[in-house]
């Protein structure tokens, strides 16, 4: 079964980092883009980061921009999302999903699949 896990989160004070991985398995991430999105309480669900399936092009939200940093590795079937300078305002669970589309280089996220379960940031003093 093709799916991906997230894992990294937890619990940071504010201006702490956080590193959150996306571990595909049954698939291989090679030629997609990988997205970052997350979902606050009470909030309908955003789109963080997307990194492009040869890595050269990276989209952030304006909110995280200049903060977060996402990468790949694709030796190890994972993507990685480098959280910087973390607010209160960034809690969330953070989900990652690939698209689809051959040698895709963005991240809408009605095209989206294989959505993993999500883990949990809490920034909170």
């Amino acid at each position: 079964q093709s799916q991906f896990v997230e894992s990294g989160g937890g619990l940071v004070e504010p201006g702490g980092s956080l590193r959150l991985s996306c571990a595909a398995s049954g698939f291989t991430l090679d030629y997609y883009a990988i997205g970052w999105f997350r979902q606050a309480p009470g909030k309908e669900r955003e789109g963080v980061s997307c990194i492009s399936s040869s890595g050269n092009i990276r989209h952030y939200a304006n909110s995280v921009k200049g903060r977060f940093s996402i990468s790949r590795d694709n030796t190890k079937n994972t993507v990685y999302l480098q959280m910087n300078d973390l607010k209160p305002e960034d809690t969330a669970v953070y989900y990652c999903a690939v698209n689809p589309r051959y040698e895709s280089y963005s991240c809408p996220e009605y095209a989206m699949d294989h959505w993993g379960k999500g883990t949990l940031v809490t920034v909170s003093s």
